[in-house]
């Protein structure tokens, strides 16, 4: 059917094809439905249930699905229902060690999920819809033994119920992020946000809009272990030092606009290894590594810096640089001379940047010199 109305799109407005698809679409509805309700009722004892490459799933999630109590494993990753709602009867998968519910749906851009995932207390990994609609509002206080939570949000959860996830290993939270059910007027005075002692990996990224300076210094605080932060999410200042984990060895920052160079406060930071600027992340003209800063740095990506003009880097920063890339950077004017002393590195990718900056950094080049020991040197798409 796809490939037959692919290559008869001027014959749509015909009652006949109209018929046809309707038919068609209602036909494979019912085949569907039959599948899931011969499986949800022979195979009682599954325990794991992959849909790993999504596809067409018919009207909704039917609620026999509830009765494979033995389940350990659900994964319904980018099935598309026409319906939006998923069956409470999920509540009775008790034994879930792991449930992925980023579901697509034709009705709507967001999901309603009942509030039945407390029941599952031996969850050890939740994916939530990338947007749950405004009556969705989960209760997941009971879910101590969690240690992946993805797509979390306050407005449909509880940022409270995080305090009780100590074993909680990776936070990604989606949309926004307001700590209003706490003392918003005395920050220090509230409990930290997360109490897991095992927290290596936290992201926050939201369309939205701005998030509150307060609340993201706050939720940081708390996150003393953290390896791993991405931050895509309006911020225009980077939290203090001493707001970040000190054991932080990546970092990804996205769409924050900083309107000040982020480089006093990211080059404190002793055990960083990789570093990734992207789109608007600074907005910023200059940018500075200086001194020997970033001694265990092994990776840069600078791309979509549409402001930045100037970079520089000193002698002896960035010692240990084995690779570094530069994209979209469109007003960059040239190569910091620094970049002369870094004996270590190994790849130059420029790539998406005007041919006159492409012209400076190849052999003959003005910027030639400064690279001139690097082994590879890669340009890939530049005017």
């Amino acid at each position: 059917m796809i490939s037959y109305f692919d290559n008869h799109e001027d014959e749509y407005h015909n009652p006949l094809v109209c018929f046809i698809v309707l038919f068609g679409l209602s036909v494979l509805a019912t085949k569907l439905r039959g599948i899931w309700k011969y499986m949800f009722n022979n195979f009682n004892f599954l325990r794991v249930l992959d849909y790993e490459r999504g596809g067409v799933a018919g009207c909704k999630l039917p609620n026999d699905i509830g009765k494979l109590i033995h389940l350990r494993f659900l994964r319904l990753r980018d099935l598309n229902f026409t319906s939006s709602k998923f069956p409470s009867s999920l509540g009775n998968l008790r034994c879930l060690h792991t449930l992925d519910l980023r579901i697509k749906s034709d009705c709507s851009n967001s999901i309603h999920v009942p509030d039945m995932l407390w029941r599952m207390q031996q969850l050890r990994h939740l994916y939530l819809p990338q947007q749950c609609s405004r009556k969705t509002k989960l209760k997941l206080g009971t879910l101590k033994n969690l240690q992946t939570l993805v797509n979390f949000n306050t407005k449909n959860c509880y940022v409270k119920d995080l305090i009780n996830m100590t074993n909680l290993r990776e936070l990604e939270i989606r949309g926004s992020f307001n700590i209003e059910d706490f003392n918003t007027e005395e920050l220090d005075k509230n409990p930290p946000i997360i109490q897991s002692k095992y927290l290596h990996s936290l992201s926050i990224i939201n369309d939205e809009g701005r998030i509150d300076p307060g609340h993201l210094a706050h939720l940081l605080l708390s996150c003393e272990n953290i390896s791993k932060l991405r931050l895509d999410v309006e911020i225009r200042r980077l939290p203090e030092y001493h707001h970040l984990s000190s054991n932080l060895a990546y970092i990804k920052l996205r769409r924050c606009k900083l309107e000040e160079d982020p480089m006093p406060t990211l080059e404190k930071l002793l055990y960083l290894r990789m570093l990734e600027l992207h789109e608007e992340a600074f907005i910023g003209k200059e940018m500075f590594f200086c001194g020997q800063a970033f001694a265990k740095l092994e990776s840069l990506s600078l791309e979509g810096l549409n402001n930045l003009e100037e970079w520089k880097v000193g002698e002896e920063a960035m010692a240990s640089l084995q690779r570094l890339e530069i994209q979209k950077c469109r007003q960059l004017k040239k190569l910091p001379d620094g970049l002369r002393f870094i004996a270590t590195l190994q790849e130059l990718k420029i790539e998406s940047m005007p041919k006159t900056f492409k012209d400076k950094v190849e052999e003959g080049g003005e910027d030639f010199s400064k690279v001139r020991h690097v082994p590879s040197i890669i340009f890939q798409d530049c005017e």
